[in-house]
């Protein structure tokens, strides 16, 4: 039986049910306690207490430790019986994702996993920046996980072995961007050093001077681990790492499934892609004009770069313009457009301690005492910003994008159980909404300016690009003519990136890196677009004069996210 959530629950969206817990969801959330003790930092990036010294075991003993939670979890939902709809879309999306989790443990893929942006490498430092530093207990927390980095990097070395005997390796372009990143972490003024050196309490207090001696020599062990991984991928990696990117068709349709949550046809989806470019720059084009009769896309492009108006200096002043814009965002659309209530309505904006590239976002923890952030990591050298172009970034990061979906989720505590709220995600349902929503801010007028429209242009057109890009080299598949000849090679597609992103070098080297050693994430943005729009578009057909767009999307959200495939079972066969 479910109810309307009472109204003075601060971490409810209007209009939310709850509801009696059922045996699928103690299965679930029994799931996901077991995951909070194998996996530590998870705990911490949730704000959820009693793990904050501790890491993961990265070793293929720990690995096997998750698989076999897995299994132990299949086999407790066999033979459950849902209760209600809510419980029918768990058991569907744990079937699907968990099964696939299987099948990727057992590919043993999951032993090379070394990449750019989204690996135990980074992984294991950047957990840091989600720590609490406001009391003293925190930072004994800090340095109790800075004396565990060795261990957790130890384990990780162990499982690239084990991925090096069987020979599946990353490729050498991964190795050595990977070498370079871990090499920044340990350097002197590095991460570490800097993390240490500067520990002070929020009021400027100072910390204990035994406890900053501690601090000081966790980040030397800190360093050192990481000076010993960077080592290892030059000495002992690097050497035996194939020359080549492309993964190839089996390799890719198991990581694309991964990302999606639903198996395309990747030839037809490739076709797909290029024809949805043409489309995009043909818009691009029709912008142009506006902004000034007769110029091409990079003509107007170039103008709106030299509009002292559009422009921003510094990092302070990025991180102040993306939180005035995310704010009037929350105000504007809350209560109107979509349900946003209480802390929901609260989003940081963050400049990152690291000058990697990429612009990312992190969920609020369990409670929201810790608020959802938009992080932009800024490539070293660059200090103008350009408003046009990131004006569609904002809402993709915050509102109604990641923040607006992985708060309400996060807010659904009465109704969804916590491996849905907390632990499910795929990249095609949470990066497909947040494109989705791009689009939407333009439906619904907060892009009229041309010079806005243009940058959500310019998005879409990125992420249309990478589709074309990222099935194209993995699969090697033939060139469109507009584009060039003969079969896609990883410079091929670097060149044919660089006309279709606008971008500074610094970001494009950044993402060319990342679809090359993240197979099938970049094209899940679009994919993940197109269903929702045909999702969105099926329902309003079906509904005629009664569709209500903001209640679709409530209903939508109250979800969490899960597989595209159990996405339309839930919204379209229920």
């Amino acid at each position: 039986m479910t109810q309307q959530t009472p109204s003075s629950d601060p971490l409810s969206f209007a209009g939310a049910q709850y509801r009696q817990p059922t045996a699928i969801d103690a299965v679930a959330d029994a799931f996901t306690e077991t995951l909070l003790q194998l996996d530590p930092s998870l705990a911490t990036s949730l704000g959820i207490p009693g793990h904050e010294t501790e890491y993961a075991d990265y070793s293929p003993a720990g690995l096997e430790s998750g698989a076999e939670a897995i299994r132990e979890t299949l086999e407790r939902l066999d033979g459950l019986q849902p209760s209600d709809d809510v419980d029918r879309v768990t058991l569907d999306a744990m079937h699907e994702r968990l099964g696939l989790q299987l099948e990727i443990h057992e590919s043993g893929w999951n032993l090379s996993d070394l990449n750019n942006i989204a690996s135990p490498a980074q992984e294991i430092r950047s957990i840091f920046d989600l720590m609490p530093t406001a009391t003293v207990e925190d930072w004994q927390h800090i340095c109790g996980r800075l004396h565990n980095v060795a261990d957790a990097v130890s384990g990780y070395m162990t499982s690239l072995r084990a991925g090096r005997e069987r020979g599946l390796l990353p490729a050498s372009r991964q190795v050595q961007i990977v070498m370079e990143q871990t090499a920044k972490y340990a350097e002197d003024g590095g991460f570490f050093d800097d993390y240490a050196s500067n520990a002070a309490l929020p009021d400027g207090g100072a910390l204990p001077e035994s406890l900053m001696a501690a601090l000081r020599a966790g980040a030397d062990s800190a360093r050192a681990a990481y000076r010993g991984l960077a080592s290892f991928l030059e000495t002992e990696l690097l050497p035996v790492a194939p020359e080549k990117d492309a993964v190839g068709r089996e390799r890719y349709a198991l990581m694309s499934r991964r990302f999606l949550g639903s198996a395309v046809d990747l030839e037809e989806t490739y076709q797909w892609g290029v024809e949805e470019l043409d489309r995009i720059i043909a818009e691009q084009e029709a912008v142009a004009e506006q902004i000034r009769p007769g110029a091409t896309v990079e003509e107007a492009m170039r103008l709106l770069d030299e509009d002292p108006e559009r422009q921003l200096h510094g990092t302070d002043e990025l991180q102040a313009w993306m939180q005035g814009l995310a704010d009037r965002a929350v105000a504007d659309l809350a209560g109107t457009h979509f349900e946003i209530n209480g802390p929901m309505r609260q989003i940081e904006c963050m400049i990152a301690p690291t000058q990697e590239g990429g612009i990312y976002y992190t969920g609020p923890s369990d409670d929201f005492s810790r608020p959802g952030r938009m992080w932009w990591s800024v490539p070293a050298g660059e200090d103008t910003f350009t408003t046009w172009k990131e004006t569609t970034t904002v809402y993709h990061e915050g509102v109604p994008g990641h923040h607006l979906q992985i708060a309400t989720a996060t807010a659904a505590r009465g109704l969804l159980n916590n491996w849905r709220r907390n632990i499910c995600w795929v990249s095609g349902h949470g990066e497909g909404w947040a494109l989705y929503a791009e689009r939407l801010m333009d439906e619904l007028g907060y892009l009229s300016d041309p010079g806005d429209k243009m940058g959500m242009l310019d998005a879409q057109r990125m992420r249309a690009a990478r589709v074309v890009f990222d099935i194209g080299v993995h699969l090697e598949l033939e060139i469109p003519e507009r584009w060039g000849s003969g079969t896609w090679t990883a410079e091929k597609g670097y060149e044919f990136l660089r006309q279709n992103i606008a971008i500074s070098e610094g970001q494009l080297n950044f993402e060319f890196t990342r679809y090359l050693g993240w197979p099938g994430q970049a094209p899940a943005y679009k994919l993940g677009q197109r269903l929702w729009e045909q999702i969105r578009d099926e329902v309003r057909s079906r509904e005629g004069e009664d569709f209500d767009q903001k209640a679709f999307h409530t209903r939508a959200l109250a979800l969490g996210s899960v597989g595209l495939d159990t996405l339309r079972r839930a919204l379209l066969e229920a």
